[in-house]
């Protein structure tokens, strides 16, 4: 039962995470042509107030490559947010932090495409391990959730 209380308290905490008046943050994310998943993630992303711009295209590791994500650390698509670079099915939870924080880093990466994450199919199994790439191109642990 939710009480009068904590419904004020987590009202009031949304409101200090993006206030009405915010506008959304844009994000321009390429992706495979035929990749359903890569869309179900678009999808995840504008739920969660961000503008999506989707471009296709079969560059996808050398987008990310360029961009300073290492081949073993690259995801189902890459997305630019701001000034960083978002590979992967990275949680919006991670993203949120990264444009607050606003590190000095390259970007952030959730490799390859783990099941139960956002616009992948299947249940999570277990935390999802999200890197920061910094601007020497070394990678190190960002977030797990």
């Amino acid at each position: 039962m939710l009480t009068r209380r904590a419904l004020l308290v987590t009202a009031s905490a949304l409101a200090l995470i993006r206030p009405a008046h915010a506008a959304p943050v844009a994000v321009i994310l390429y992706k495979n042509p035929e990749c359903g998943c890569c869309d179900g993630y678009a999808d995840y992303l504008r739920h969660n107030d961000f503008t999506v711009t989707a471009k296709a295209t079969n560059d996808l590791s050398e987008i990310s490559r360029t961009a300073g994500i290492p081949p073993e650390l690259q995801g189902c698509h890459t997305a630019f947010i701001g000034d960083y670079v978002v590979d992967g099915h990275v949680p919006v939870e991670a993203i949120k932090k990264l444009l607050m924080e606003n590190p000095a880093i390259k970007g952030i990466t959730l490799p390859g495409m783990p099941e139960g994450s956002p616009g992948m199919y299947g249940e999570k199994a277990g935390p999802f391990t999200v890197y920061a790439i910094g601007a020497d191109g070394k990678s190190s642990v960002y977030l797990v959730l």
